[in-house]
């Protein structure tokens, strides 16, 4: 099948033209941008469904490890009541994917519901992938535009770029979220007195750390945390909206096919996700020397929805066997990385280990010594940051790092009678 340009679409294909085409690949462009926060380090990518030229539905990437956003567009047209059988064309800021990862590859998708062509803003960024999906549409019969002038990809993928630079290509490391509550005056602590010594911030902060929670794969803290909180780390919602809304499920129809001519709503169902039990993050603690008592909450037996997940201790060699015993018997996997200094271990090593064992976005829940060491450090990509009305506090204040640190796209808005933070790190 050949391929187009935007420039070439006049007098090709009636449903769209150059102008129309460009002006709803920025504003989809825009709109995807207000998912950056949740997606990253995915792409801000925005999508929509075209029927004789109006506009059917528009989607987006919402939810990182949730639907892309032209799984989400498809669901939604299968909702507005418009004939699948008028659907003709898809624009996309993006090339859509076409390989599995958290999700199913989009190419699949947009087959299965029968779409004949595909306008493009601009080409994959990942030079693994790059061109792969637009061959294997144009393969099956789709027309292809390409936007000669395309976003630039500083636009459209922006933290995916940050996440391949720098020396990750050759050392990758997962995507790193750190969050932390602190008072008005920076401090991780409250001031004695102040409830029961361990909250700052007030439920509506808890329950968004909740969903946090059950967007990563792995939850990374200290050992100064669990003897200082005894925290649990475990997720307590029954389910989470994967996809940003429950239609992704929703099947296309009689005669929808697949690729390979398999009806396509079992395949729709299981790209889009919906609702689903989120499987609990791994439950990772940085504990040089084994002084996770085997008695600690992450260890104890969960009640009703919660749900935990596995509790690996990351330590230096030559720990005191009696401990590593007692702490396998409680339930630990127990690993060995090498340290920067006897006393500690590289956080180099820990991240290093942290990818090779399948976390590709970890969040970082710890105390102010941990929090700091990784952010000087450079592995801190996203911040969350929680600050709850109460004044004073104890111990080290964070506040000084960030008045001066390279930090971008700051977001500030409330969560119940928090100020939140949101921004990028470097």
């Amino acid at each position: 099948m050949q391929s187009h340009t935007l420039d070439l679409m006049n007098g090709v294909t009636p449903s769209i033209d150059p102008t129309q085409a460009r002006e709803l690949l920025a504003g989809l462009g825009e709109e995807a941008r207000r998912f950056r926060f949740e997606v990253a380090p995915n792409p801000c990518v925005g999508a929509a469904i075209l029927a004789g030229g109006e506009v059917v539905s528009r989607g987006f990437h919402r939810v990182w490890g949730g639907a892309h956003a032209e799984v989400d567009a498809i669901a939604r047209a299968a909702a507005s009541g418009v004939p699948r059988d008028q659907w003709d064309t898809m624009v996309v800021t993006l090339e859509p994917c076409s390989s599995a990862g958290k999700t199913g590859p989009c190419v699949e998708a947009i087959l299965a519901a029968g779409i004949q062509r595909v306008v493009v803003g601009a080409s994959d960024p990942d030079p693994r992938h790059r061109g792969v999906g637009l061959e294997q549409l144009r393969a099956a019969g789709v027309e292809v535009f390409v936007d000669p002038v395309p976003a630039p990809l500083e636009v459209v993928a922006p933290h995916f770029l940050r996440w391949t630079d720098r020396d990750r290509v050759r050392r990758p490391y997962p995507w790193t979220v750190a969050k932390w509550a602190q008072t008005l005056t920076g401090q991780l602590s409250p001031p004695s007195g102040v409830g029961d010594g361990r909250w700052i911030s007030g439920g509506a902060s808890l329950e968004e750390v909740q969903v946090l929670r059950g967007r990563v794969d792995a939850i990374v803290t200290g050992v100064g945390t669990v003897l200082a909180d005894n925290p649990r780390l475990t997720l307590r919602r029954t389910s989470f909206p994967a996809a940003g809304h429950p239609l992704a499920t929703l099947p296309l129809g009689d005669g929808a096919r697949s690729a390979d001519g398999q009806d396509a709503g079992p395949l729709l169902a299981s790209l889009g996700q919906g609702d689903t039990d989120t499987p609990a993050p791994a439950r990772v603690i940085l504990d040089s020397w084994l002084r996770t008592p085997p008695h600690a909450r992450l260890f104890d037996e969960l009640e009703g929805s919660e749900r935990g997940g596995k509790v690996q201790l990351l330590t230096l060699p030559g720990g005191d066997p009696i401990r590593r015993r007692a702490l396998e018997a409680a339930g630990a996997e127990i690993h060995t990385t090498r340290g920067a200094k006897r006393e500690s271990l590289d956080l180099r090593s820990v991240w290093a280990w942290l990818w090779e064992q399948g976390y590709q976005r970890v969040l970082l829940e710890t105390g102010p010594t941990l929090l700091r060491s990784a952010l000087e450090s450079g592995f801190v990509d996203q911040l969350r940051v929680y600050t709850g009305d109460v004044r004073g506090g104890a111990g080290e204040s964070l506040a000084g790092w960030l008045v001066d640190a390279p930090i971008t796209e700051r977001l500030h808005r409330e969560s119940g009678g928090d100020a939140v933070l949101e921004a990028f790190n470097g």
